[in-house]
């Protein structure tokens, strides 16, 4: 069954947001770093008007542990902004998805007293 739309409404709600070939390998090399950890096992990729999300799960069936959103840029020479949600808590954001990405390559130490 078609659906027909209005083109005026289309056109209103802007051009959509994708990651590009060069984000998506990036955000798709810490996902396989973690599940060779053993840490992840599943990830969703979804597009609404105006971002693009990544997210990532432990498990199938439960909610995201982190969400990667691409938001539209606000004017025609700015660049996007890349959010990190850790669950629904904000954890950083920037025009870069690198600097974004850079949160997971912080190394753990153990401290001893």
């Amino acid at each position: 069954m078609s659906k027909v739309i209005r083109l005026a409404d289309r056109r209103r709600r802007g051009s959509p947001v994708y990651f590009t070939r060069t984000e998506l390998n990036a955000l798709l090399a810490l996902y396989s770093r973690h599940v060779a950890k053993g840490e992840w096992r599943d990830y969703a990729i979804g597009h609404e008007p105006g971002m693009a999300r990544f997210t990532v799960h432990r498990h199938t069936h439960e909610r995201p542990a982190f969400t990667f959103v691409k938001l539209a840029p606000r004017s025609a020479n700015a660049k996007p902004d890349f959010l990190l949600y850790d669950s629904d808590r904000k954890i950083r954001q920037s025009t870069s998805l690198l600097e974004v990405l850079s949160i997971f390559d912080k190394k753990v130490k153990l401290l001893s007293t």
